[in-house]
């Protein structure tokens, strides 16, 4: 995906993660998130005529942080980024909310949202010039679906979920996995009669039958469509789905039954 400032590459790694190429077009320098197989994103910088400076760490666990050490030994030069309290595999410069972060012509602007991991972060670029910004959320926004609260609260994931979904509804939203196509099998059990979400289910299995990814998401899409970003909003077929009186208990029951898979019989 292109604009004018920036363009991002998607680069699968392991099963199912992706790690991404953030490039700026002006300076031709790539940040690049999450790269736990750092070889294949060193061989395509090579490729694209771009310079790898900053890593971007959403969390610790080795599948997002693992290659950080390798891929500083390959290009020493490179400033790995990671969040407060996260303690992941190599950062040197800690980012807590709303930190900005200069890249090229572009600025990177941290969302500290623990609950996965207990520094996890999403970094948001937004090229102010017209086109759409991106996020990049790791594993705490998926498409149709939510990080486990490994390291936190419903109340956290709420509050998360909330700082995501306040974004421009343009945005694009890449994440740390390719687990789609179960996401939307418990999308459509919460909310069968929610048009926009068999339509997106439909779309979903053609794109893997035919070995494509299905990022990026468009945050409108999720606001619509993920019941976990709709239990946040508190958004009422959800809400009566749950039966839940506040959001933060909605988004504990809708994570606990996809969980479960109980949902599946």
């Amino acid at each position: 995906v292109t604009s004018g400032k920036y363009e991002v590459q998607v680069v699968p790694a392991l099963s199912d993660n992706y790690m991404y190429m953030l490039i700026d077009k002006a300076s031709r320098t790539a940040a690049v998130v999450d790269p736990v197989e750092p070889e294949k994103l060193v061989q395509h910088a090579q490729e694209q005529g771009v310079t790898i400076t900053v890593v971007l760490t959403t969390h610790n666990h080795w599948d997002h942080a693992g290659g950080n050490n390798k891929l500083k030994g390959i290009l020493p030069d490179v400033h790995i980024y990671g969040g407060v309290g996260d303690n992941a595999e190599g950062v040197q410069t800690e980012l807590s909310d709303q930190q900005q972060l200069p890249f090229g012509s572009l600025k990177i602007t941290t969302l500290y949202t623990p609950c996965h991991t207990p520094g996890h972060v999403c970094f948001f670029v937004d090229p102010e010039d017209g086109t759409p910004p991106s996020v990049f959320t790791g594993d705490t926004l998926f498409v149709g679906g939510c990080g486990n609260f490994n390291a936190g609260t419903p109340q956290m994931m709420t509050e998360a979920f909330l700082k995501l979904g306040s974004l421009p509804p343009d945005t694009l939203v890449w994440v740390g996995h390719e687990y789609t196509a179960a996401n939307f099998q418990y999308c459509a059990f919460v909310e069968p009669s929610n048009a926009l979400v068999v339509d997106k289910a439909s779309w979903v299995q053609q794109q893997r039958s035919q070995g494509n990814a299905t990022v990026p998401s468009l945050l409108a899409e999720e606001l619509e469509t993920n019941p976990f970003m709709r239990a946040a909003q508190a958004v009422p077929s959800v809400m009566a789905h749950t039966g839940a009186q506040e959001p933060w208990q909605a988004m504990k029951f809708v994570r606990e039954e996809k969980s479960s898979g109980s949902w599946k019989s």
